[in-house]
């Protein structure tokens, strides 16, 4: 599948068979993460997997967007060790960082047939709290994964896209 197809099939899943996932495939996930490219390559990110019922419970106790998956992945940064640059006072690249090792992780999650929702919907706070994180790291996503159920279907919204002459400008 060219990476095209690949972009265009995935959607965001919101509802998960009760199965595990096979610790190959986790394997891959982690691999692929670690790919992730970050700036000055500071990898100031920090993945957390999360599945046990204990903690999986915890986690849906201060979000409910994590839709019963057998795995989510808590994808956190350190700001000190991201990559801080002098010509943006104030600017770390931790968030950045974050999402795209979560979205290298969310591409090969379908690769390899599983489904995947980006989560932004919680309270970095609670979260590092039920799961006992360090104070030192922000939460940036929670990305639950598992097998798509077979009811499943992409969000309405999903094929929507604003047109090329809108999002792009040519200077």
């Amino acid at each position: 599948m060219s990476f095209m197809d690949l972009a265009a099939a995935r959607y965001s899943v919101r509802r998960y068979m009760d199965k595990p996932i096979e610790e190959e495939k986790l394997a891959a996930i982690r691999s692929v993460a670690r790919l992730a490219p970050t700036a000055h390559n500071n990898q100031p990110q920090k993945v957390y997997v999360v599945e046990s019922e204990e903690a999986r419970a915890k986690l849906a106790s201060v979000c409910k967007c994590t839709f019963g998956a057998p795995v989510i992945l808590v994808v956190c940064y350190d700001p000190e060790v991201a990559w801080h640059n002098k010509l943006m006072p104030g600017y770390q690249s931790g968030e950045t960082d974050a999402a795209i090792v979560c979205t290298h992780m969310m591409m090969e999650a379908w690769e390899l047939g599983l489904g995947s929702c980006w989560v932004g919907m919680f309270s970095d706070e609670q979260v590092r709290q039920v799961l006992n994180l360090p104070d030192n790291l922000r939460v940036s996503a929670l990305l639950p994964i598992g097998y798509a159920a077979e009811d499943a279907v992409p969000a309405p919204l999903h094929d929507q896209y604003r047109s090329e002459e809108d999002l792009f400008e040519t200077l």
